[in-house]
């Protein structure tokens, strides 16, 4: 006999195989799903008659699953099972407690308030999937509009128009000069940008605004910028060339600070007279766009770090 797709069980149809396969007692199959016995007899005998096959073998002692039963049964049970997941799955959406959620930060910011944000969305919410794209400004805007990001923490630049996002204020970076430990100026109780003219520097782009904070700091001072300069977008290479040579590293000040007191990696951080500083960065997201619950609640967190900050 051929069962026919148009005919779908009901679920209390299959909670009933599953209490009957578990107990082997009709009667308690039926106190399980809270209907009476008589009630459970005519229900499984519609589901017989929609399988057009018998699911249980009745004996004295009790019910027992048929071959036909036992693939049915362990199908209901698998059925139930992803009714149940998908029902907390959708309760902890809701609550955003799962979920997916991608934030775009420029290097200082993600090291210094996004990361922080997701140990504290971890602590509640471990199954959901944080995606961290860190670029520059230019990458992780033109990323939030196509919707790769769901919020960024970023500069706005001219090429993009303001009157499209929703923006708070976030953060100015403060930038750091890192070198080898054993570098000629490691030790100097105070170094200015004058004594750093004839020194390598390697930094993180070309393009990024730490070029410019860079540059704009030793025209601020009267002096010209450093001409022997090394750009890359890789931290590890950047990394790599300060340990070996007597290269001068800008960094953001969270990030030499990850480097240095946490992670204690062999390099020192200049004591300079005169401050380098990054222009301001944002909080942004698209205008009218909803944020899902995770990534709301992800978002309340960065600013809530962002406000301690100040």
């Amino acid at each position: 006999m051929k069962y026919s797709l148009s005919k779908y069980l009901k679920i209390n149809q299959l909670r009933l195989i599953c209490a009957i396969a578990e107990h082997g007692q009709l009667g308690l199959a039926a106190n399980e799903i809270a209907i009476t016995q008589p009630a459970a007899s005519r229900m499984l005998s519609e589901i017989e008659s929609t399988m057009q096959a018998k699911l249980f073998e009745r004996h004295p002692k009790g019910m027992v699953l048929t071959l036909i039963g036992q693939r049915v049964a362990q199908r209901a049970h698998n059925m139930l099972v992803e009714l149940r997941d998908m029902s907390r799955d959708v309760d902890e959406m809701q609550r955003g407690e799962r979920g997916i959620v991608s934030v775009g930060a420029v290097t200082g910011a993600a090291v210094g308030f996004v990361v922080p944000a997701i140990r504290q969305l971890k602590a509640t919410s471990p199954k959901t999937v944080v995606n961290v794209n860190v670029d520059t400004s230019d990458v992780l805007v033109h990323d939030l509009i196509i919707g790769n990001n769901d919020f960024v923490l970023a500069r706005l630049l001219s090429q993009f128009d303001t009157n499209d996002f929703e923006v708070c204020p976030a953060k100015s970076e403060k930038v750091k000069l890192l070198v080898r430990e054993d570098h000629p100026m490691a030790n100097a109780k105070e170094v200015s940008l004058k004594d750093l003219t004839a020194y390598e520097w390697v930094i993180q782009s070309q393009r990024a605004p730490m070029s410019e904070a860079v540059n704009n700091a030793f025209l601020n001072s009267g002096l010209r910028p450093p001409e022997s300069i090394t750009n890359t977008t890789s931290l590890l290479v950047m990394m790599s060339i300060l340990i070996s040579s007597s290269a001068i590293a800008p960094l953001a000040s969270e990030v030499s600070e990850l480097l240095v007191e946490k992670l204690g990696a062999r390099l020192r951080v200049l004591r300079l007279k005169e401050p380098v500083e990054m222009s301001p960065y944002f909080l942004i997201q698209i205008k009218g766009r909803q944020l899902s619950p995770a990534a709301e609640r992800l978002r309340a967190l960065v600013l809530q770090g962002l406000k301690q900050a100040k």
